[in-house]
């Protein structure tokens, strides 16, 4: 064992004084046989003791979670301490309909110019087509549900049989999408369309109950232990909103990866880059918005699994503060670092479907006592007031500890950008206690999975999980009871130092990922791959937003010297969905030039 070491309560450490440390992640990067091989040596008594022991060791887990003594009380979910209202913004009431929210959401938009794409082959301004651009085309007649829902089967059908296949959805009926698009042009002829979002297409991650599919949560058997008899509570609200949902959207499996890759149903591919991952593990949701196919998608976030694969791929991903929507219908409904979550290809977009998704659950408006949701007026003359009296938060040696200066310096540029236009003010900041926090995160996130899938994993079903599944939940079975207490009690660290910097700041601010889309190695497509490595460049600065519940989006500033997408990532105070969602928006404007259509993109709207 090693020498006790002795944690100065939280208030007493001096944060100035905290000298950075480069995350180092020691593990090996195991795919084909060797990944079998590994997974048989973990998995078998004695052995895999040994193993994990070791892995754990190297990666300090024991020397932070046992041999230290953590003077703080545990959190076992996030905690908020009272919050002041947010400058320029529209509340938009959790009691009242949906379709009444998004209403209020579009008078916060800046005003529609239907003129503004001539043609889909406008250079340099065209990328996507917005909800708004849909619901224009509609009004307008110029198209119809019924037709754009066409286009959409073809375009599902067209890239299931590409080499290499592009495998979108693991679920997908096209009758059923006929009869949601017919259904939807009924409205429209009759002049009773439910609201802007009537006729929009959006897929639903597979971890997501969406009646009549069902939610594998892209296993082979996880359908058969938990039956889908109704609509997720997210599902159901953006259904009133008259949403059409194409189907189940791939996913890594069970959500634990980051990188997408599925041997079960096929790896999605980057529609950047079809020989590079999509991130995960909503790695779905990322490609069919990013390839055109849908404006909008909802998955989940419990490791920046919305938010890295919009990074790579080029969107816009929201993660909401933790309680902020509903999670019942959700596979991870029990959970404490997860929630339901949007992507899309604009702000404006994330903004629609956020106000038709939000809405805390009874339970977590007793327990958590949110703030009410809000929304940014954006075409409001104070929007500008509240742009330049904002304070960005910069922990400079973290934000540059990236794969490729690629990274740092065009998120640097595009705060340059911010503040050279709006006179925003960056101020330095330090976060201590890094690496605790991604220690905390992990086995605070593994805990619950494994908790989740228990008695089905016990009982046999964890030998049909693929084997990076299997080799992340062997982790995550050697964590005791003790170290879970202790990840809780560093939880409460970590919040006060993020507290401390919001004294400071409004907004702290990061690259979304380390390293952009990583390259599938070909040996992984049938048995996995392990590579905890490029995982903690993926998950380098997105832990908080989970472990802490705080509100986070990351937005596309630009690609790399290869042409692959980098994110800029807003991580803000707790209900603080309404100021990132403002800054996000700036950023977009401002970076907009600098973004690129992927090679693989479906236009939808005109016809593929």
């Amino acid at each position: 064992m090693g020498k006790k070491h002795v944690m100065l309560p939280v208030e007493d450490v001096d944060i100035s004084a905290v000298k950075y440390q480069p995350e180092v992640i020691q593990a090996p990067h195991l795919t084909g046989y060797a990944l079998k091989l590994f997974v048989w040596l973990i998995e078998t008594p004695f052995i895999g003791h040994l193993i994990l022991s070791f892995l754990k060791r190297q990666n300090k887990i024991p020397e932070m979670l046992q041999n230290t003594v953590i003077p703080e009380l545990p959190m076992y979910r996030p905690e908020f301490p009272p919050q002041e209202p947010e400058p320029g913004v529209i509340v938009i009431g959790e009691d009242t309909k949906p379709a009444v929210r998004v209403e209020s959401a579009i008078e916060c938009l800046p005003p529609y110019d239907p003129e503004r794409h001539l043609s889909s082959n406008s250079p340099g301004s065209f990328l996507y087509w917005t909800i708004r651009d849909y619901a224009h085309a509609y009004r307008s007649k110029s198209v119809t549900p019924s037709i754009v829902g066409e286009h959409i089967i073809s375009a599902v059908e067209e890239s299931n049989g590409k080499r290499p296949p592009m495998p979108l959805l693991i679920s997908f009926n096209a009758e059923d999408v006929r009869k949601q698009a017919a259904a939807s042009t009924r409205r429209f002829e009759e002049g009773n369309p439910l609201s802007i979002l009537d006729g929009i297409f959006m897929a639903i991650k597979d971890d997501i109950d969406c009646y009549p599919h069902p939610t594998k949560g892209a296993t082979t058997w996880f359908h058969k232990v938990r039956q889908v008899k109704e609509d997720a509570v997210c599902v159901s609200r953006l259904r009133s909103c008259g949403v059409i949902f194409i189907g189940k959207a791939n996913m890594h499996e069970l959500g634990l990866g980051t990188t997408g890759n599925n041997p079960n149903y096929g790896t999605t591919r980057n529609p950047h880059s079809i020989e590079r991952y999509t991130g995960g593990s909503s790695s779905g949701p990322a490609a069919i918005v990013a390839s055109g196919l849908c404006p909008a998608a909802v998955g989940t976030d419990g490791g920046g699994s919305v938010r890295i694969p919009s990074s790579l791929c080029g969107i816009v991903g929201l993660k909401t503060a933790y309680g902020r929507t509903d999670m019942k219908g959700s596979t991870c409904d029990c959970g404490t670092v997860e929630v339901v979550a949007p992507l899309a290809a604009t702000v404006e977009d994330i903004i629609l479907v956020y106000a038709a998704m939000t809405g805390s659950s009874p339970a977590d408006r007793i327990c958590l006592n949110p703030s009410p949701p809000c929304l940014p007026c954006l075409r409001s003359r104070d929007n500008l007031d509240a742009l330049r009296s904002l304070r960005l938060g910069k922990y400079s040696e973290w934000f540059n500890d990236v794969y490729s200066t690629d990274i740092s310096s065009k998120c640097e540029d595009a705060l340059n950008l911010l503040t050279s236009t709006y006179g925003c003010q960056v101020t330095e900041i330090i976060l201590p206690e890094l690496q605790e926090m991604r220690n905390s995160h992990v086995v605070s996130i593994g805990s619950e999975s494994l908790c989740a899938l228990n008695p089905d994993y016990l009982s046999g079903k964890g030998s049909e999980l693929t084997h990076d599944t299997r080799t992340n939940l062997a982790v995550f079975e050697s964590f005791t009871a003790a170290e879970y207490v202790a990840a809780q009690r560093i939880r409460r660290r970590i919040m006060y130092y993020h507290m401390e910097a919001f004294k400071k700041v409004d907004v702290i601010v990061t690259p979304t990922t380390g390293i952009t889309a990583p390259l599938i190695p070909p040996s992984s497509l049938k048995c996995g791959e392990s590579n905890l490595k490029v995982s903690g460049y993926l998950m380098r600065f997105i832990i908080a937003g989970n472990l802490l519940g705080l509100p986070a989006i990351s937005v596309p500033v630009g690609h790399d010297k290869q042409g692959l997408p980098i994110g800029l990532q807003l991580i803000g105070r707790p209900w603080g969905e309404a100021t990132i969602l403002r800054v996000a928006s700036a950023v977009e404007e401002l970076c907009w030039k600098f973004r690129n259509q992927p090679s693989k993109f479906y236009d939808i709207l005109q016809g593929i």
